[in-house]
């Protein structure tokens, strides 16, 4: 059985596409898989944030196209970056284990401290937010593009900072550039933050995807969706959520600013197999404290 896997064109979306296709190749070497890598609308305009030129669904404008039209099976995303909202054919098939969830605080190379006359590059207003609560005072402002291009600029001198996410640091190799790590109480990561989710027809055989999967990722992630879909967030707002699982139990911890900057945070627990409808409760419950 031959399947084509559709991946935005940068490196670390090559690398993350590749370590599910070596995951399936293990578990079903009977599969012939081929990579098929694309630019997306968002990896072409890096002038404007993301809010004012449609959103995260940009970056799977293409992708999607590709599965719909045939010339795709499936598609791999870095979770985080998907729209809350799932299209009924071309459902969500499979979770990958999480990789470090966190956010972190990259320097210049050879640097150890913030220069304050420059500004940190930040595109996230959930990251940007929630380090200004951190560093008062210190300016953020956007930076756009891959991660080698955000580095780049970093190091040209652009920037005093960047805030990026460990997960892509990790999968790069790159590791070495953290400067400091956020913990989730400092700094609440985006929904799906960490995880690689596979995309697919409505009518794909989900047996060439049997064993992959990551059922802790998969109800983590789900939970984590419906919050912010609940909150009608996207890159737009900076709402995060974050969960975690211990046995049959789901703890997830959530994040809500209205547009007037009042933030407030909460966590509820219940079973794992409720996940969706506990982050749906906790959405409404905060957002009713700031009514």
């Amino acid at each position: 059985m031959k399947l084509r896997v559709a991946s935005r064109e940068s490196r670390l979306a090559v690398i993350q596409s590749e370590l599910v296709m070596e995951g399936l190749s293990r578990l079903h070497p009977e599969l012939e898989l081929e990579l098929v890598t694309m630019k997306t609308t968002g990896d072409r305009i890096l002038d404007r944030t993301l809010d004012k030129i449609g959103g995260k669904g940009l970056f799977v404008r293409e992708l999607d196209a590709a599965l719909r039209e045939g010339r795709a099976d499936l598609s791999v995303h870095s979770c985080k970056d998907l729209p809350m909202e799932e299209a009924p054919d071309l459902p969500l098939l499979a979770f990958s284990a999480r990789e470090d969830p966190r956010d972190v605080l990259v320097l210049p190379q050879g640097v150890q401290e913030l220069d304050p006359a420059k500004p940190v590059g930040c595109a996230s207003p959930r990251r940007a937010l929630q380090f200004q609560a951190l560093y008062p005072g210190v300016r953020v402002e956007p930076v756009r593009g891959n991660l080698q291009t955000r580095l780049r600029k970093l190091d040209e001198g652009q920037f005093s900072a960047l805030i990026l996410a460990a997960a892509g640091l990790r999968r790069l190799g790159l590791e070495e550039r953290i400067f400091r790590i956020f913990s989730p109480e400092e700094m609440l990561p985006a929904a799906g933050q960490g995880i690689l989710a596979v995309q697919g027809r409505a009518d794909l055989d989900p047996a060439c995807l049997a064993g992959w999967g990551d059922p802790d990722s998969r109800d983590c992630a789900l939970a984590e969706r419906a919050f912010v879909r609940m909150l009608g967030g996207g890159c737009s707002s900076p709402v995060a959520a974050y969960a975690t699982t211990a046995g049959e139990t789901l703890t997830l911890h959530g994040l809500y600013v209205t547009p007037e900057d009042q933030m407030v945070r909460g966590t509820v627990c219940g079973p794992r197999t409720q996940g969706p409808d506990l982050a749906a409760g906790l959405a409404r419950r905060l957002k009713e404290e700031l009514a």
